[in-house]
């Protein structure tokens, strides 16, 4: 699962920093053996065969089933504004319940046993659902929501059993963090890679740690000069207030707060700092109109991209198993190392959303298959104009291993159940989530349905 920062903003922004999910950590000498062999032979075979069974396992995909978001009858208890059709912004997978979080904020659950909707999880009229979370530690669904009591200003988190979703009874799980005052600009993050929760009360300028597992408070952190926290596995970074001519940095242990390291970072001066971003022990340090630097924080050594080959994205995704990260910018995705070389630029993947939209990719958790939504190949003359397709590619290689596009979608007729053809479902994608458990992929639209797609 992927970390998740939510904002007390009202109108977020819609760039945000995401991690890819952290596959689970074998023995440590399997571990190794593994390493050295990707290091030392490439692991090509593994690497052909794993390109053959996925091409293989998204082949003869299909639309299966469709869910609707909206019905007037059961939400007829909402503010009038939430009972309107909106697309789908965020869709959330746990076991056999498919979780649809709709732009207005109404949140749906689905049953991929009975294929019927089981509920909303909207537990009062005046509530607006900002975000989900799949905590795996105990297998429940965390809401983030807004009330207009409120003015929609302060974020309130909430944990329910999915045993108890299972049997429609939603207001069976307990609120989260009540003593914290997460107001704008407060947050809250949840970070699935080290199973901790990240809070940030403006009120009184202070950060807290708490367990993912029990929701226990592990830490605290008042400073009114730190600007900013990253996550990383393990650490966290402290970004100070800038100073003139440099920036104070702190990274501390996850586990309990304690400083391993602090130093200032010299900048530019009256150049404003475009980003910071860290990834282990490595930080990605850009100034506007300079080159990016690359500062192992081990041993001080920096290494400089050129401005003109590495120009500022607009989010990124790092993949902390393979050393590499991903750099979004327009409609382009493009895979880095850490010595500041790129590593891929994929073929035929321009990214549907010229946003960035994160919500319509998906990493898989051995971090080797990038999914997207994505615009025909303008150089492809069999392509029609604005064509559209959900494309399976390798990361280490940028290759196009698999795609779901309307071509081959066009033998499967309109089911009478359902509202879309797969064509029309295929076509105002706005949401996308893979279940790498049972090999589907969920897609979310425009008018508020939800479709299963599946071999």
């Amino acid at each position: 699962m992927e970390a998740r920062r939510v904002s007390a903003n009202p109108r977020p922004s819609c760039v945000r920093r995401v991690l890819a999910r952290k596959r689970p950590r074998p023995e440590a000498s399997a571990n190794s053996a593994r390493k050295l062999q990707r290091r030392e032979i490439a692991a090509f075979p593994c690497r052909a065969f794993s390109a053959s069974t996925t091409r293989e396992r998204f082949r003869n995909i299909q639309l299966q089933e469709e869910y609707d978001t909206h019905d007037p009858k059961e939400m007829g208890a909402l503010l009038p504004y939430l009972m309107k059709r909106s697309e789908i912004v965020e869709i959330v997978g746990a076991s056999d319940v498919i979780f649809a979080l709709s732009q207005l904020g109404v949140c749906a659950a689905f049953s991929r046993v009975s294929n019927q909707r089981i509920c909303f999880l909207n537990g009062r009229p005046d509530e607006v659902i900002r975000s989900l979370f799949y905590n795996k530690n105990n297998d429940s669904l965390i809401t983030v929501s807004v009330y207009g009591s409120e003015n929609f200003s302060a974020l309130r988190c909430r944990t329910t059993p999915i045993e108890y979703i299972r049997r429609a009874k939603p207001d069976a799980g307990f609120p989260l963090f009540e003593t914290e005052s997460l107001r704008w600009p407060g947050f809250v993050e949840f970070d699935d890679v080290n199973g901790k929760v990240l809070t940030y009360s403006a009120q009184d300028s202070t950060y807290k740690v708490f367990d993912l597992k029990n929701y226990t408070l592990l830490y605290s952190i008042s400073d009114k000069n730190v600007q900013e926290i990253k996550i990383s596995p393990g650490i966290m970074l402290l970004i100070y207030s800038r100073k003139k001519g440099c920036i104070p940095l702190e990274i501390l242990s996850i586990e309990d707060g304690k400083c391993l390291k602090s130093f200032k970072h010299l900048l530019h001066r009256n150049k404003k700092v475009d980003f910071i971003e860290q990834s282990n022990e490595k930080l990605l340090i850009k100034q506007e109109g300079e080159n990016l630097q690359i500062l192992d924080v081990r041993s001080f050594q920096s290494i400089e991209v050129s401005r003109s080959e590495f120009v500022t994205p607009s989010a990124f995704i790092f993949l902390y198993e393979m050393q590499l990260f991903l750099t979004f910018r327009s409609r382009s995705v493009s895979v880095w190392n850490f010595r500041g070389e790129l590593v891929t630029s994929f073929e035929d993947h321009m990214l549907w959303h010229p946003d960035c939209n994160t919500n319509s990719i998906y990493i898989t958790s051995n971090q080797d298959l990038i999914i997207s939504y994505c615009k025909a190949d303008p150089n492809d003359p069999s392509s029609e104009e604005n064509a559209c397709s959900i494309n399976i590619s390798e990361i280490l290689t940028g290759k196009c291993l698999a795609k779901i596009k309307a071509g081959n979608l066009c033998k499967q007729k309109k089911a009478s159940k359902f509202q879309s053809t797969p064509s029309e479902a295929l076509g105002d994608i706005t949401a996308l989530y893979y279940d790498e458990e049972r090999e589907e992929i969920y897609t979310g639209n425009g008018q508020g349905l939800v479709h299963v797609w599946s071999n």
